[in-house]
Order: structure tokens, then sequence, then C-alpha cells
């Protein structure tokens, strides 16, 4: 175990790395580390703390600079806590999962990555709250890390003192395929909106299409871009302000190297973080093998309409055809036939007492409202901001004004 600390302008900055068990076996004896930074204003270094929980999966936490706004949201959660910048294992600093993983072949990578979902996220969560000899601690969860939050509630509320989601409410007991069916029908409503601003750009679209199916859409680093990478632009729709990204793109002339940087660089699902590719279904599997949901599930329209965006729906193709990912493909089908273990207990979160609030965002193309107004039932003492002001990306569109409302509600100072 290491701790270090070092100062950033006003910010004080305490890095801890520890050691934790792979697997919930006592007898599987490997480990792995696990990196947080714990950052504090000046003066507020006997705050409670507050654990961010990374959107993802597989993505590390922000890295806070000497820009008070970056994260946007983190001088608001300062005013309040010391905040713990967690990089979830397999991320950043914590054993991260890169092409180096790739070395010990996909079936010994596929069973090391069964072991890097949100149920072993919190037991991660657990054995830093311990050694930082904290009793209870309060959870930021931001998407995936709403979903983390949630099985933290689930197997140990009795670490927490208040949960604040932005979101990131799954659907408790649910299908999967059932998860990715309201996604396709939220994607369906954000292109229909998108045309219906900009008529043109459904022709655009049409031409770029056309274009990729020839196989003409080349990118600097090789691939061949398919209509379904195409499509998946759609995932910009699911922001406040990257559709502006989109608009951008379909303007551009599709033949420029402007372009083609530009399509690179706003297409999900890279090499830059593997995990997030190769482990996404899992994220929304509370039991069972995934099998590729997203595809299997796209609704007859979207077969037969190519100008409907589609947004964090990984296809198996692009294993095959997106170079940073082939190495990939094999671990991607042993995980895609992979029985996942149940991550949420209905009962355990409806007995555990947990206060807090959650954002609730009624135009979310990635965890839609439906699924997490069920789930916000399951709490009793989870306090909603139910908003269409803004999408996905409140909490760091919004600046801090979203977390301080949920600072709000979970204390009382508003009501709704």
């Amino acid at each position: 175990m290491q701790t270090s600390s070092n100062s950033l302008g006003s910010l004080s900055l305490d890095d801890v790395e520890i050691r934790v068990s792979l697997t919930a076996d006592a007898s599987d004896s490997r480990e792995i580390t696990v990196f947080a930074r714990v950052v504090a204003r000046e003066g507020g270094g006997d705050l409670p703390l507050l654990v961010y929980l990374q959107g993802g999966p597989g993505v590390e936490s922000p890295r806070p600079s000497l820009d008070p706004h970056s994260p946007p949201w983190l001088r608001t959660a300062l005013e309040h806590h010391r905040v713990v910048f967690l990089d979830q294992r397999g991320t950043g600093a914590s054993s991260a999962i890169d092409d180096r993983s790739l070395a010990g072949g996909a079936d010994h990578l596929a069973e090391y990555m069964q072991h890097f979902r949100a149920d072993a996220i919190v037991r991660d969560c657990e054995a830093l709250r311990e050694h930082l000899g904290v009793e209870r601690w309060s959870l930021l969860g931001q998407s995936f890390g709403g979903f983390t939050a949630l099985r933290y509630v689930s197997e140990h509320s009795e670490s927490l003192d208040r949960v604040f989601f932005t979101g990131g409410l799954p659907n408790v007991g649910g299908s999967i395929d059932d998860a990715y069916s309201t996604t396709y029908e939220k994607m369906r409503r954000a292109s229909e909106q998108y045309y219906r601003r900009f008529p043109a750009h459904r022709e655009r679209m049409r031409a770029l299409l056309q274009q990729a199916a020839s196989g003409s859409v080349v990118l600097p680093d090789g691939e061949v871009v398919s209509p379904s990478r195409v499509r998946s632009l759609g995932h910009l729709l699911g922001s406040n302000d990257a559709w502006l990204q989109l608009h951008t793109l379909l303007d551009a002339d599709f033949a420029s190297n402007r372009f083609l940087h530009d399509l690179a660089q706003a297409l999900p699902f890279s090499g830059r973080n593997p995990v997030y590719a190769v482990l996404h279904e899992s994220c929304w599997a509370d039991g069972g093998a995934t099998r590729w949901a997203a595809e299997r599930v796209m609704p007859q329209d979207f077969v037969d309409d190519g100008t409907l965006f589609t947004g964090e729906h990984v296809r198996r193709e692009w294993f095959d055809t997106v170079p940073s990912l082939q190495e990939w493909a094999e671990v991607a089908d042993l995980l895609a036939d992979h029985d996942w273990p149940a991550l949420y207990d209905a009962e355990a979160i409806r007995a555990s007492d947990v206060a807090g609030a959650a954002a609730v965002y009624v135009n979310d193309v990635f965890v839609p409202m439906e699924h997490s107004l069920a789930t916000a039932e399951l709490m009793p003492g989870l306090r909603l901001l139910v908003t269409s002001e803004h999408e996905h990306s409140g909490l760091r569109s919004s600046g801090g004004d979203v977390l301080e409302h949920l600072f709000d509600l979970a204390s009382g100072k508003r009501l709704r």
C-alpha cells in the first residue's frame, strides 16, 4: 500500500494505491492494484468523503487540473466533501486492461475480465474505505457509475451515508433485451428530432452511408468505416452539446482530411479503452448471457432505415472491422456467451434505507427514464430531480448546478 501527497494550486491531492484480491474467492491468490486520488480544497481536509464513480465501463476517473472547473462539477462537490477519484479496476492506474493483456491468450483474458464488473468494483471500494479508516462515505455515480452505486447499496448499504445518481439507475431484475429495446426507442426519437431541426442532413446521412457501404470511407488508422459505425455517431445526440459535433461532421466534405480525422475522434468504442467495447453489454446484465443483445433486438425500422442513428449499441462486426479491436474479437465472443451472475437484490435495496438524490433525464438515450424511475421506487429515501433541461451529460454540462440541486434535495433544502 502506498500513499503520496502533493498540491495543485489550492487543491490538496492524496494518491492512494492498494493491492486487492482479483476475485471474492479466498482460495484465489491473484491480486491487482487499485488507485484513487483524494482531492480537497484549501481548508477542506476534514470534510466527509464523496466517492466519484465514473461512467463507462472501462474509463478511468478524471484528473483534476489547475482549472477549478475540471471536471466542471468539482468546485461544487468540494464545498461539501473531499472527493475520491477512483480508477475503477482495469482502468487508468488500477491494473489497466489494454493490448498488453492479450499476451496470455483469449481464454485466460476472458476469464480474467469476468471479474471487472460492478460487483468487483464495489469490493475494491470497500477495501479502500477500510484502508482510509472511514466508517461511512457517500457516492456520486454517473451513468455506469450509478449502476455500480446501486450494487453498493444492494451489497454494503451500511457503509454509505448518501448516494447521488446522475443518469445511472439500471433496470433491476429486467432483461438486457428490454433495456436495449428501450434505448432504441429513445434513439428513434432523438434521430427524428435531429432531422426535423436539420432536414437536409438526412440526405447527407444517406450519402455518407452509401460511401461507407462502398468501402470508400477510410480513417487515418486504416479502418474502413462500415455503415453501422457511421450510424453509431448517434451517441453524440446523448449529451447537451455534442450534437454540434454531429452537425459539423455531416456538413463537411466527406473526402477531406478534416472530416476523416474528426470522424475518427467522434466514433465510440475504440482501442483506447477496450474494456468499454468488450464489457459494455455486461454492465446491463442483471443475470444471464448477453449474446450481442443490442444487435439481436434491433427493431425492424432500424434495419430498414439506415438514417436512424444508434447510440451505445455495440455490434459484433466492429471486432472484425475496427483495427484496434480486432485482436479482442475472441475475448468479446467468449464474454458475450458468459452467464453473468445477478448484480442487484431488490429486497436488499428496499431494506437499505439509504438516502440521497438522483437526476433522471427525460430524454436520456443511454439510461432510459422509465427504468430509472422504476428502480428509484425501490429506494424511498431517494429524492428525484426529473428534468428535460439536460441530456445524459447533465452532471458535466450544467457546471455544478445539477449536483448542487441533488445536494439540496438530499439535505431537505429543496423539495423538488
